[in-house]
């Protein structure tokens, strides 16, 4: 499977000084990987982890204090190559939303409340798409049709309509453009668990119709469990593990992913969650070796002084982790094969 995304050493700090001091937070802090055409990779960890900022990277959204430092990320698209840490705005461009496009968090962020649904997809897509008018219009109704939204809404303002018709609406304007790679930034977290179902079905329904990539990012693990091929575990800035979906559930090599895994509730099951001590680490002063060993119940002396690279421990499995030798899931496996 050939490679729509490669991120090589990529470091991405928020640089400020204010009244002579200076401070920089290592948001995203030596991160390599890439994802496959036609892949769904999902990215996970707790919130100040650098999801967010990576991701910004990714989208093209780099707007100080935030500066890319070191490394690279380029999308192979079938227009070529384009690495967006050292693309003009330009370049930029001409790639968003035809090849590169972002489905936010929450839909009022995105939608404004003093335009009708049908100006906002003029405002977002009539440019990029090269159509106006009715022609416009027709490729709209089609692609409402698919989201199966009643074409009527384009008569309608964002706030007539229900919270998840909303992210309906949000996520056809990332997807009427039929993009080759999108951005999902924790699309589903302020919906019920019956509509977040159907926005995940969506999402998954649309990548397969348009045969697209998508990196999709929320820190809830059971959302993961339904829509990730693979899934990237993120702490401190530091990308920790990388393994397929079933792998991450059922054999996870490094401890944070277990517990994460750990955390997830399930029906029937009544017994206390182990608790993970302490709290992230400080990215402005992060500690050396491993950034996870103070809160790290296997840590011994090299973890506090090394920082474990990320090796192939299995087929398509990588962790950082001088001891992922000795990690036991923390769910037993018959608990993680239901959870999927």
């Amino acid at each position: 499977m050939a490679d729509i995304l490669s991120v090589e050493g990529l470091k991405a700090y928020y640089q400020a000084s204010y009244y002579g001091v200076s401070r920089e937070v290592r948001a995203v802090d030596d991160i390599t990987m890439s994802i496959g055409q036609s892949e769904v990779y999902g990215i996970a960890g707790e919130s100040s982890s650098g999801k967010t900022s990576f991701i910004k990277v990714l989208a093209a959204a780099i707007r100080p204090p935030l500066r890319v430092v070191a490394g690279s990320a380029t999308y192979h698209f079938k227009g070529g190559n384009i690495d967006v840490t050292k693309a003009t705005p330009a370049e930029i461009e001409a790639v968003r939303w035809r090849s590169l496009s972002y489905i936010m968090q929450g839909s009022m962020s995105v939608l404004n409340p003093l335009r009708k649904v049908g100006r906002i997809f003029e405002d977002f897509a009539s440019r990029p798409m090269g159509l106006s008018g009715s022609a416009f219009r027709q490729r709209v109704v089609e692609h409402l049709e698919r989201l199966k939204l009643n074409p009527q809404i384009l008569n309608a303002y964002p706030h007539e309509l229900s919270g998840g018709m909303r992210q309906r609406v949000t996520i056809g304007l990332a997807t009427v453009c039929q993009p080759q790679f999108m951005i999902a930034d924790e699309p589903t977290t302020a919906l019920d668990v019956v509509v977040q179902k159907d926005v995940l079905a969506l999402i998954k329904n649309l990548q397969r119709q348009m045969d697209s990539s998508i990196v999709f990012v929320t820190h809830d693990m059971a959302v993961h469990a339904n829509i990730a091929d693979r899934i990237g575990i993120i702490y401190a800035g530091r990308l920790v593990e990388e393994a397929p979906t079933h792998q991450i559930f059922t054999s996870p090599k490094h401890p944070y992913t277990a517990h994460l895994v750990a955390s997830l509730p399930r029906i029937g099951d009544r017994t206390q969650r182990p608790a993970l001590d302490g709290r992230p680490p400080n990215l402005a002063d992060p500690p050396k070796g491993c950034r996870f060993h103070p809160r790290c119940p296997l840590a011994i002396d090299k973890c506090r002084s090394d920082v474990p690279p990320l090796e192939t421990v299995a087929a398509g499995h990588r962790t950082a982790c001088w001891r992922s030798a000795d990690v036991v899931p923390l769910v037993p496996a018959h608990l993680a094969e239901v959870m999927q």
